[in-house]
């Protein structure tokens, strides 16, 4: 594989970078693909972290998480309970303005805990969809993430398809509100 050497492809080898450090439990990876203050030239001793350049995170089902040390608490937690992960993603979109970017995908999930029984090797395996941004701030040391927001895609019920098979959308055909 060659060296990226556009923005766009830089950001998609960090956004990718960040998928394969989790699906590896890698924390030290994880933790050094995180914007730092440092990253943005500030001097740590002198300025409080959470007034430059301060990331966050926000997990499916979970509040919004600001600061280094509330957001890698969550992925430490997160590798510590979870025995297994894989990212399958898709619909993959990357936009790149200045030293800023965007990363739109969507996450599909799967997922073992621990064992239930002695000798099992692994828990169920689960499967999940997610939908996902990750913000970029381009730093001396390449692309670095400075936000990620997930947010579980909810399935459709049966009934929920059918409607949208019959191009009903769940409302009924006499209810048109344009007449």
């Amino acid at each position: 594989m060659s060296a990226p050497h556009t923005d766009v492809e830089q950001v998609e080898a960090a956004n990718t970078a960040f998928y394969e450090a989790m699906e590896r439990g890698d924390f030290e990876e994880l933790s050094s693909l995180w914007l730092t203050p440092s990253d943005l030239g500030v001097d740590e001793e002198y300025h409080d972290p959470a007034d430059t350049g301060v990331i966050s995170c926000v997990h499916p089902g979970w509040p919004v998480l600001t600061g280094r040390s509330d957001v890698l608490r969550s992925y430490a937690l997160i590798m510590a309970n979870t025995d297994y992960i894989q990212f399958f993603l898709t619909d993959v979109h990357v936009s790149v303005t200045g030293n800023t970017a965007l990363v739109t995908c969507t996450e599909n999930i799967l997922s073992g805990g621990p064992a239930p029984e002695e000798g099992a090797e692994l828990g169920p395996l689960v499967g999940q969809l997610v939908v996902a941004t990750n913000v970029f701030r381009r730093t001396p040391a390449g692309w670095k993430l400075w936000s990620h927001h997930a947010s579980p895609v909810l399935a459709e019920t049966d009934e929920e398809e059918e409607n949208d098979q019959n191009g009903t959308n769940g409302m009924d055909p006499d209810d048109n509100p344009l007449g």
